[in-house]
């Protein structure tokens, strides 16, 4: 048995120990925005938080976050979530969305430790996140964007045309 807290809801779930993270959420706890990508840790569309920091589930043996705090897109902050999501549509950012779950659960991590990120900052806590679209110039400014909103505590900003 493992007790998972997801989300803020604990569960106890019978699966096998070494049962990837990925799978729990998805299989067993029915949360089907943390995607599978490539199942090696290498493109972030499962990226999760396990006790604040992201880490990408599909690798992650369900055991090792026994007893600790799994949030997915689903359970995100909305003093993240909130500036996250206009960014990305102010910014265009989706094509085929397919990695904006783990895209945006790096880009908040990053948002909670550092709510003024130089395009640096942005590229190192976004590396490993894959955009078969190339969409990374957008989620860049997408990201400064919500650090800006989020500093200001605005909800929606208009950008100058």
């Amino acid at each position: 048995m493992i007790k998972l807290t997801v989300n803020g809801k604990t569960h106890q779930l019978d699966v096998p120990a070494d049962m990837p993270l990925l799978w729990v959420i998805r299989d067993r706890l029915g949360l089907t925005g943390t995607k599978f990508g490539c199942g090696a840790a290498q493109c972030g569309a499962c990226t999760v938080h396990l006790d604040g920091e992201a880490i990408r589930s599909c690798v992650v043996p369900a055991s090792l976050a026994d007893g600790r705090q799994v949030v997915t897109i689903e359970g995100l902050d909305a003093d993240l979530a909130v500036p996250l999501q206009q960014a990305w549509t102010e910014f265009d950012v989706p094509q085929c969305g397919y990695c904006q779950s783990g895209q945006i659960m790096s880009a908040a991590v990053l948002l909670k430790h550092n709510t003024k990120p130089t395009d640096k900052d942005i590229d190192e806590a976004m590396t490993g996140n894959v955009c078969r679209c190339g969409t990374y110039q957008r989620i860049r400014s997408a990201i400064h964007l919500a650090a800006e909103l989020k500093r200001s505590g605005a909800m929606k900003l208009t950008l100058p045309s």
